[in-house]
């Protein structure tokens, strides 16, 4: 039977990230995630998606602006994937089946999400909010997406600890040893049906509230 074609769209810096996409391509080939890596997507040209992409292989593309659904589908038309998930992807997305296209985001959703609530800023959010007692936990979650910032309806959500002493570093540290175990995992549920979106009602399959209890 041939695998699901998956197409990773991943932003990383000008010189690294891509981990989550590499993460990826390390499941497909181990067996973890039952998928056909097509392609990474990136929005820098040199950056660390492309050395991860040329390192292990898989065909790359860099997207420039703009933004645009005509852009987009110029993507998919080449690549022809099943599906699409955003790892890390920072940019506005337009026009993609939101059925078949999921993010992934670390930290709660939908309190700290939304444009420009990425890396350090988000963690930085989230360890406040705990500073002030309004929360326990921070956490992993994956949503299909839809043309708004993070606000696609949510599949899975994995809680990850805050401690008394944690920094931004050691907060987002321990969010990304959750996102490498879990992303292929659950993405591989999303490709094979376990878990689904028909674009109107509520997810099938979805797994919410999961994770150890906030407590050292």
């Amino acid at each position: 039977m041939q695998k699901p074609r998956l197409l990773v769209f991943a932003s990383g810096t000008p010189n690294s990230g891509g981990s989550g996409a590499r993460n990826l391509v390390l499941a497909a080939r181990s067996g973890i995630l039952e998928a056909e890596i097509v392609g990474f997507v990136s929005n820098h040209a040199d950056g660390g998606v492309a050395r991860h992409a040329e390192e292990m292989g898989i065909p790359f593309l860099h997207m420039p602006q703009p933004w645009s659904a005509e852009h987009y589908q110029v993507v998919v038309d080449f690549f022809k994937p099943d599906f699409i998930a955003l790892s890390g992807w920072l940019k506005p997305v337009l026009g993609l089946d939101q059925c078949t296209t999921f993010n992934i985001h670390p930290t709660p959703l939908p309190r700290f999400g939304g444009k420009g609530m990425y890396g350090k800023k988000a963690h930085a959010a989230v360890l406040e909010a705990y500073k002030r007692g309004e929360i326990t936990h921070s956490a992993v979650t994956m949503h299909f997406v839809t043309e708004e910032y993070d606000r696609g309806p949510i599949f899975f959500e994995y809680q990850v600890p805050i401690y008394p002493d944690d920094t931004v570093e050691t907060l987002a540290k321990r969010v990304n040893e959750a996102e490498h175990k879990w992303q292929p995992i659950v993405t591989d549920m999303v490709i094979h049906g376990q878990i689904s979106w028909d674009g109107m009602n509520s997810v099938q399959g979805s797994l919410r509230h999961m994770g150890p209890d906030a407590v050292r």
